[in-house]
């Protein structure tokens, strides 16, 4: 059995004062959760759930912990990978939900173990915030493990951020950034892809995988690097392996390794002739 985090934003008004409920959010019939959006119209993602381990409302969001029968994910996973290198000297994460944090240490300890590392520093804020006060220059590498562009994390998909993140990255320094489905939202993915194209001078590429439980099934991510030492996102430096000394304190990959990979910067034909070609 496993545990599963939903974050969804608040179910009495979302982020322009409007009655979120009424655009049916989501909805909790005995033994599931379903989860509706604007953002997928037509269908709706549901999960067989045994029991409600945790339900909460923090200031930006319902917070909801479930015992089901799939594997989901949980805050904590990007900094649990991140952390597995010991070349990393340094780790800030700025998190808006201290909430979401407490959850995820509380029901995910195998996916929040990277909170307990002495390179990290936990920030409860505004990301958007963070940046802009963040000295030009400052970081190797960005992380946007956002989610989607409604409510709270609407700043995180424009140009604005964008440009924040390109001004606190270091030259050849790198981001990578949530950029939805290609099943759901290419119309998002097209105007992500030309922001970032407008502000990052280095190296744009756009790549997916394939997450059952996010609606549609796959996600995808921007991968961008600012002007400065030429970064090849398709043939990464390191390449991990099942061997790797790097998985023994965190545990062996369960997904993925260099041909997965590989094959997540290949498009279909319908986002190639959207997005254009998948490197600058």
């Amino acid at each position: 059995m496993e545990e599963v985090i939903t974050k969804r934003p608040r179910e009495d008004e979302d982020n322009n004062g409007n009655d979120a409920a009424a655009n049916g959010i989501s909805s909790i019939i005995p033994g599931w959760f379903s989860e509706m959006s604007p953002m997928w119209p037509g269908e709706a993602h549901s999960l067989k759930i045994e029991e409600i381990l945790y339900q909460g409302k923090s200031e930006y969001q319902d917070v909801m912990v479930f015992q089901v029968l799939v594997i989901g994910g949980g805050d904590g996973g990007v900094l649990r990978e991140v952390s597995r290198y010991p070349s990393v000297e340094q780790i800030n994460i700025c998190e808006i939900d201290k909430m979401v944090v407490d959850v995820s240490k509380q029901f995910f300890p195998n996916l929040a173990v990277g909170f307990e590392d002495p390179r990290v520093n936990l920030h409860i804020g505004d990301g958007v915030a963070f940046l802009k006060n963040a000295p030009e220059g400052t970081y190797d590498a960005v992380i946007v493990d956002s989610s989607d562009p409604i409510g709270p994390a609407q700043e995180l998909f424009e140009k604005p951020f964008f440009e924040s993140v390109a001004r606190a990255l270091r030259p050849g320094g790198v981001v990578c950034t949530q950029a939805e489905s290609i099943w759901l939202h290419m119309h998002i993915i097209e105007a992500i892809v030309s922001n970032c194209r407008q502000v990052f001078k280095g190296s744009v590429n756009y790549a997916w995988t394939t997450v059952p439980t996010y609606p549609s099934g796959v996600i995808g991510f921007m991968l961008c690097s600012t002007e400065g030492p030429q970064v090849d996102f398709q043939h990464p430096v390191h390449k991990i392996d099942e061997s790797d000394d790097l998985n023994k304190s965190k545990g062996p990959l369960k997904f993925y390794n260099p041909e997965i990979h590989s094959a997540a910067f290949c498009l279909p034909s319908f986002a190639k002739r959207v997005i254009g070609s998948n490197t600058n």
